[in-house]
């Protein structure tokens, strides 16, 4: 029997990361599921069944992440087939009206912390000639908008680091990969008065957390010698 794949989802235990985590492990794949608040993460694991693993942690706190590591790679017997960086800070506010521990604490979450989890596990990808880094963006890594002063710098740097990744890793055996939907809709709109908002769809017109997550599962499944470099989704 072949050995089972595995994968580590950041910000699975709600929105677009649990769907993701659900899409994975439908295809057979352990996840290891990684929020910050362990009840919701617990439970939304219990949903998924034995191939899932709630792993709490803080993806913007440097030493919570060392010590997710050796989690990690002790339940896994070393580094991840799969790294989904999907945990994402997201708060409205025009640049003037930004405090700057709010913008730092954005790019902590947004965008260092899976440029840590991926220096992490990439010397042993790289070794092994396998493995595969999958950056969840967004409509607003390659648009701007009004009062996304925070979030739009971090996943416009994210879509930078995929781009190093790509260049650096081309024939190595690691693949990375760039999904960057559209709105979607999910709990993170539920403070948000979208409807009537310049710039902002309402949200029966947005995308669904399964469609990113089934997003996900289709680059992953690709032959290993093939590579979806990026991958823009949008409501038809």
């Amino acid at each position: 029997m072949a050995e089972l794949r595995t994968a580590v989802v950041s910000g699975a235990s709600r929105g677009i990361g649990l769907a993701i985590a659900r899409a994975l492990v439908g295809k057979n794949i352990r996840v290891a599921m990684l929020a910050r608040r362990w009840e919701p993460l617990r439970e939304a694991a219990q949903t998924l069944g034995p191939l899932a693993r709630a792993m709490p942690c803080d993806v913007g706190d440097a030493d919570a992440i060392e010590a997710l590591v050796g989690h990690v790679r002790a339940e896994f017997g070393g580094a991840p087939d799969v790294i989904v960086n999907n945990a994402g800070l997201f708060k409205l506010a025009t640049v003037d009206a930004t405090d700057t521990a709010d913008f730092e604490r954005a790019l902590d979450v947004n965008l260092v912390a899976p440029f840590r989890l991926i220096r992490a596990f990439l010397p042993e990808m790289r070794s092994r000639g396998r493995g595969h880094i999958v950056s969840i963006g967004s409509i607003a890594d390659h648009a701007t908008f009004a009062e996304n002063g925070a979030y739009s710098a971090s996943k416009f740097g994210l879509r930078g680091l995929h781009g190093v990744l790509r260049t650096e890793l081309a024939g190595s055996g690691v693949r990375a990969t760039l999904v960057s939907p559209g709105p979607v809709d999910t709990a993170l709109w539920d403070d948000v008065a979208t409807a009537g908002r310049p710039g902002f769809l309402p949200r029966t017109r947005m995308l669904s957390a399964d469609a990113v997550g089934a997003a996900v599962a289709y680059v992953i499944a690709q032959p290993l010698d093939v590579n979806v470099d990026e991958l823009r989704l949008s409501r038809s």
